[in-house]
């Protein structure tokens, strides 16, 4: 069980390494943007819609690892000071809370882009981009935060053992 939950996380740390630098993207898009609509006059019907649409993945990819290395916002005032079977029962709870919330993205997210990709929606703008791409990722996230909060139960029980 340890051994799969240091794989789950390996993935997602990569997965966060990979996508964080998305921002990087985003800011070039935005920089490109600017430039283009007030020294050009001549704004791009595709730059802040694309600019829109890679920030869903980085904002959501980078959560699973998040909650490994506890980069959420947290009020962790009792956890902070709980010691021994305490504290491994509210971080099993924390991380049951966050399956939860894995699970019902994943349940109300799936069929939505699922329909997206089979009607091949776009977003209706100028430049008409497909989005289904963009939508399965709420559901790939979903599916990462389930296994990272599965990951999490599994190492408090481990520190609980050690």
């Amino acid at each position: 069980m340890l051994r799969a939950a240091q794989a789950i996380t390996t993935f997602n740390r990569w997965t966060f390494e990979t996508t964080k630098w998305l921002v990087y993207v985003i800011a070039a898009l935005m920089l490109f943007e600017v430039i283009s609509r007030y020294s050009f006059h001549s704004p791009s019907s595709w730059g802040p819609e694309l600019a829109t649409l890679l920030f869903g993945p980085f904002f959501l990819l980078g959560g699973p690892y998040l909650l490994h290395i506890g980069g959420h916002v947290a009020v962790d005032i009792l956890s902070a000071a709980a010691r021994g079977r305490l504290r491994t029962i509210l971080a099993v709870a924390a991380a049951l809370l966050a399956l939860l919330f894995g699970l019902i993205l994943v349940r109300f997210s799936l069929p939505l882009a699922w329909q997206a990709f089979e009607y091949g929606e776009t977003s209706y703008s100028a430049w008409n981009p497909v989005v289904w791409p963009a939508k399965m990722v709420l559901p790939l996230a979903g599916l990462l935060l389930i296994l990272q909060s599965l990951a999490e139960v599994v190492f408090a029980l481990k520190v609980r053992t050690a």
